[in-house]
């Protein structure tokens, strides 16, 4: 376990104690319990079936696809699968709730213990407990800013199936339940069990905070509901463990409830009080019958797996020679590591080298100039103008002479604008760096003729002048002649 996080109160420090349920939604055509189309964005209330709407006699039929994910998942996770799990009823109310209960799963999920080995901004690594993952449906969508008098339901996600991945307490600062979310999300994502869009509310988490003194046990803990994004996360973590030492260090005690986070205000608020599990009185779903699993099934999801990142991330390392700090920008998410991988291929492909011998500068382009374009265009990786064959190509014009540096920063401007082939680009606009011996020797007669005293200190022994010389035969040529070409001719003129 990393060192501690902790607030120092008016008595002293105070330790955080942390664990995350996440919700994730399944990547699936259909719902767990009907063919209702789960895509988003559908008008509202489009998308319900009979079985999500609760009209009476309807029966739910069991995704084997969700089913499925689930496994990958937990496999992913390196989980124990359970052969033998059961759906249960959890009964509470909510408008948004057509059944009046939720099938979901409780003694018996269909994953159970893993772990989750993390790594901070900072470079602490720590594990993570994970506790179980059960499939549980959603609930619909409750909407109370449309009208000043009444709410709306939308029941589209009613009945689309959720992972709920469940934590141990193992997290001890807003960094680690950062980077623990961060890792899950790259995980469901590259296997593609859930898109991981926290925007659209496809992963989200309640968050489970508590305080205590060094050594102490735990504390009554709270729960922050509905958090969707990493940031908001880590403010809530914030927030939350200050309000109870507060509350604590006056003499107070801590209600168990659950809490809502407020972004704008940077405080959580109560929103009810924290059920305990007999207040939702499971009892297994009568509609549905025990999940029996074979051992064929299991092994058809293992084999389905695609490099993990983790995997991924320390073959960068081990066989292309790539920094640890490289190697994790690129293996954070699938479509970034995808992008690379396509880069790499190609780049070797049109320099004729091993990808270790490209690895590197492909990476340092890719992080650097690449990542630095989209963020300031405010695209992801999926939308860059740019393609991995034209990144590619680009690479090779700087690595065989046609393009400079500064010449290939201008080429790629170009690119993000017109999406045009980096090679097309240079020919068309006269941007080719100049190799050719002749001119450059011409220019080198020309600016050594110009600056004769200056020629006269360097050859006196004022060698620093050697670089004016570079300058003002660049200069010459349009910022286009090749610098090793220039710093070859010089001092065989200049000496």
């Amino acid at each position: 376990m990393a060192d501690p996080y902790v607030i120092e109160g008016r008595t002293g420090p105070w330790e955080l104690v942390i664990g995350l349920e996440v919700h994730a939604q399944v990547i699936s055509q259909s719902k767990l319990f009907s063919g209702a189309a789960t895509v988003f964005g559908g008008e509202p209330n489009s998308q319900v079936s009979l079985v999500d709407a609760a009209m009476p006699g309807m029966l739910p039929v069991l995704n084997g696809e969700c089913v499925a994910q689930a496994v990958r998942t937990g496999l992913a996770l390196g989980a124990k699968i359970n052969r033998w799990s059961r759906f249960d009823r959890k009964n509470y109310f909510y408008a948004d709730l057509p059944q009046g209960y939720q099938i979901s799963q409780y003694q018996h999920p269909v994953v159970g213990e893993g772990a989750l080995e993390i790594e901070t901004e900072e470079g602490a690594r720590t594990t993570v407990g994970i506790e179980r993952i059960h499939l549980e449906q959603d609930a619909g969508k409750s909407i109370h800013d449309l009208s000043p008098t009444s709410s709306y339901v939308d029941l589209n996600r009613s009945g689309v199936a959720l992972m709920e991945i469940v934590s141990k307490p193992d997290m001890r600062s807003p960094a680690e339940a950062g980077a623990y979310v961060a890792a899950l999300r790259a995980i469901v994502r590259a296997i593609g069990s859930c898109d991981g869009n926290m925007q659209e509310g496809s992963m989200r988490a309640d968050v489970n905070v508590s305080v205590r003194k060094a050594g102490a046990p735990f504390g009554t803990r709270c729960e922050i509901k509905n958090v969707n994004s990493i940031r908001f996360i880590q403010q809530a973590i914030v927030a939350e463990a200050t309000r109870q030492i507060a509350i604590l260090e006056e003499g107070g005690s801590i209600a168990q409830e659950t809490r809502l986070f407020d972004p704008d205000r940077g405080e959580t608020r109560s929103l009810r009080s924290k059920e305990d599990a007999h207040d939702y009185r499971y009892f297994p779903e009568p509609d549905l019958l025990p999940l029996e699993l074979s051992e064929d099934f299991i092994e058809a999801c293992r084999a389905s797996l695609p490099e993990l990142p983790a995997a991924r991330r320390a073959r960068y390392e081990a066989e292309l020679g790539l920094s640890p700090y490289l190697a994790g920008v690129l293996t954070a998410d699938v479509d970034q590591s995808n992008w690379f991988e396509a880069l790499l291929a190609d780049s070797a492909k049109r320099q004729d080298k091993p990808a270790k011998d490209v690895a590197e500068k492909a990476a340092n382009w890719m992080t650097g100039e690449l990542f630095g374009a989209l963020n300031r265009l405010g695209l992801e990786i999926g939308e860059s103008p740019v393609s991995p064959a034209q990144g590619a190509e680009l690479l090779a014009l700087v690595a065989d002479g046609t393009l400079s540096g500064p010449l290939a920063k201008q080429v790629f401007e170009i690119m993000l604008e017109t999406r045009e082939d980096p090679g097309a680009i240079a020919e068309a606009r006269g941007l080719k760096q100049v190799s050719d011996t002749g001119a450059l020797e011409a220019a080198i007669v020309e600016v050594m003729a110009a600056n004769a005293d200056k020629v006269a200190d360097y050859r006196g022994g004022k060698d620093k002048l050697f670089g004016f010389f570079v300058g003002q035969v660049m200069k010459a040529s349009g910022g286009k002649a090749n610098p090793a070409v220039v710093n070859e001719l010089l001092k065989k003129a200049l000496g």
